[in-house]
């Protein structure tokens, strides 16, 4: 068994990253991640248990490598409701942004949105329902009127306004070849994204909002 080691399982968890990534699960082997990594064979079993945890992990470390851009934690700390979705979304942003983010991370969260299993449901459970439910509380505070159904239209939006900067950003620097997702750039589309959700919010109940 192999000491305590944690570059090994640094090393594992980035190696697995990118063979989880090429290949998917079921073609991905033990034996590719820990010859990548230069580990021990064993070093799976010790570090993780074996591979349908280590794939868990793996996804929980691309999202952990991020975390020092929390949009809900940022929020938390304004009084202002429309200041707390402004730092909300520059927040998000930034996150999508971060270069601390393995490589490998959007070809694996494609593989794993196109065929969801555990690994989704544990990161939606611990990651992404926090900071909808953060968002929400927003929207709820910014315009009391709106239905619950309201609230999650304008939240999916909000979040959809930025995801495409992440999920669609080969298409957008095929369309505007001068998009560079630098600190000005995002600071700029957060305003954008903040002014324009902030609009949509006042209105979206006064217009009939989400009709049966």
């Amino acid at each position: 068994m192999e000491p305590v080691d944690h570059g090994t399982r640094e090393r594992l968890l980035d190696a697995a990253g990118e063979v989880f990534a090429d290949r998917g699960y079921e073609q991905a082997t033990i034996r590719d991640i820990c010859r990548r990594a230069g580990a021990n064979i064993a070093g799976v079993s010790y570090h993780f248990g074996d591979k349908k945890a280590l794939y868990i992990e793996v996804i929980a470390y691309a999202h952990r490598c991020a975390d020092e851009y929390d949009p809900a934690r940022e929020a938390a700390g304004t009084a202002d409701p429309a200041e707390r979705l402004r730092v909300f979304v520059r927040t998000f942003m930034q996150r999508i942004g971060h270069k601390g983010r393995p490589a490998w991370h959007a070809r694996l969260m494609a593989r794993e949105m196109a065929s969801p299993g555990a690994a989704l449901d544990q990161v939606v459970r611990s990651g992404v329902r926090p900071k909808f439910e953060a968002l929400q509380a927003i929207l709820r505070t910014l315009n009391p009127s709106l239905s619950d159904r309201e609230v999650e239209l304008c939240a999916c939006s909000i979040v959809g306004q930025c995801l495409i900067y992440h999920h669609a950003r080969p298409v957008l620097t095929r369309l505007f070849p001068t998009l560079k997702l630098d600190a000005r750039e995002i600071e700029r589309i957060a305003e954008h994204i903040t002014r324009f959700s902030l609009a949509a919010v006042a209105a979206a109940h006064r217009r009939g909002g989400a009709r049966p």
